[in-house]
């Protein structure tokens, strides 16, 4: 599979995957973004793809950075007919400001394939185990 990748802006960084086999292909910052203690922003990566039909784009962590910054991505789904500027959404949830500076990662993207669904609505649904439980429901 091919993923066609536009500069645009001639100071975007290509997303690239670090190593031979990882899952995720790392984007990178565009330009000096500061992310203050509980806020949230959007990083701009100057970069615009081209994802194949049947497929979806799920930004995912770097694990660093979740780890030990206590930077979470958000909103991380981008469809096959986008064709915009990707802008990584971002939360501090650490202590102190985090600064992301130009050609800095910010978070992975993985290409997966996407089933679409009939939608049928039903009267009932068919009875498991588990039922109706839901948060916590299988103890620790």
């Amino acid at each position: 599979m091919i993923l066609k990748a536009k500069k645009l802006d001639p100071r975007a960084t290509l997303p690239a995957y670090a190593h031979p086999g990882d899952a995720g292909m790392d984007f990178f910052a565009l330009e000096r973004t500061a992310i203050a203690s509980g806020a949230r922003t959007a990083v701009k990566t100057g970069i615009s793809i081209e994802i194949p039909e049947s497929h979806a784009g799920l930004f995912w962590d770097k694990s660093g950075l979740s780890m030990h910054d206590g930077l979470k991505t958000l909103g991380g789904v981008i469809d096959a007919g986008y064709r915009g500027e990707v802008m990584i959404g971002i939360v501090n949830l650490g202590t102190k400001e985090y600064v992301f500076e130009a050609g800095h990662k910010v978070a992975q993207l993985l290409i997966q394939r996407v089933e679409h669904c009939d939608i049928s609505e039903a009267d009932g649904l068919s009875e498991t185990k588990r039922g109706q439980g839901g948060f916590g429901s299988t103890g620790k």
